[in-house]
């Protein structure tokens, strides 16, 4: 049987236009992981374990509301109440892992899929540095189920940044992964697209050779993570940017445990 878990590298890019232009782009790494091989892939890798610690690890407590409710239970929860019914399908989560036990993921993506294997929804888990958590989900467009496109729209819901508000739309552009990954996610204000934010990789064997490789060429990555974060708004302020106001967190966002 093929194995659908993956590794991807590549890079995310982010382009702002307004009131000052701003670009960064950084090499990186995630799995592809569907959620019924986690355990397997657990068992046949020397390298990443499943609930406990590795050189690379993927705790189910890092994604979703962080119960012990089972990760595949929480998303098919949040498809149905949107309309979606995957009927058994297979759910695919991108995200970076645990290394070295540690990790922050800005955003994992779940690609569900029905039992013939189309694209029948999504679920953006989006997690600020601030602790807080919310999902994004969209069905995908009859038109678009077979061939795998994503044309998705969301209001947004979380404040993951002091130099942006919250009166803004989100607009995800993409394909289901496989020999390549690409997405690009837009943010618009009532001025027009604000940002641009794009993740794009090639598809790589989850095997031990793989993530050793990935390891060696991008150490420290999740923690590199949370820097670059700093960095970049280190660098915004100093060019004036404004700053923005939290506001208060909707019931719809989650309270997350930082590792």
């Amino acid at each position: 049987m093929t194995q659908a878990s993956a590794l991807y590298r590549g890079a995310v890019a982010h382009r702002r236009f307004r009131p000052k232009a701003h670009r960064l782009r950084y090499r990186v790494f995630w799995l592809l992981l569907d959620l019924a091989e986690l355990d397997g892939l657990g068992r046949r890798l020397t390298l990443f374990s499943r609930n406990r610690f590795n050189l690379l690890s993927f705790h189910d407590r890092d994604h979703g509301d962080g119960s012990q409710t089972p990760l595949r239970v929480q998303i098919e929860a949040r498809l149905q109440a949107v309309g979606v019914d995957l009927q058994g399908g297979a759910i695919r989560l991108l995200t970076m892992p645990r290394m070295l036990g540690f990790v922050f993921n800005p955003i994992s993506l779940y690609y569900c899929h029905r039992p013939d294997g189309t694209l029948a929804g999504m679920v953006y888990e989006v997690t600020s540095t601030f602790g807080l958590r919310h999902f994004y989900v969209a069905p995908i467009q009859p038109k678009d189920q077979a061939v795998g496109v994503i044309r998705q729209e969301a209001d947004k819901a979380l404040y993951v940044s002091p130099f942006m508000g919250m009166n803004m739309r989100y607009a995800f552009r993409g394909r289901a992964p496989d020999a390549g990954l690409g997405l690009t996610i837009e943010g618009r204000d009532a001025e027009g697209v604000l940002i641009t934010a794009t993740l794009a990789g090639r598809r790589r064997d989850l095997s031990d050779r793989q993530l050793l490789a990935a390891a060696v060429q991008f150490p420290l990555l999740t923690l590199k993570v949370v820097a670059a974060i700093h960095w970049e708004a280190l660098k915004l302020w100093l060019k004036g940017v404004p700053l923005t106001r939290q506001p208060a967190a909707s019931l719809q966002t989650l309270k997350v445990r930082k590792t």
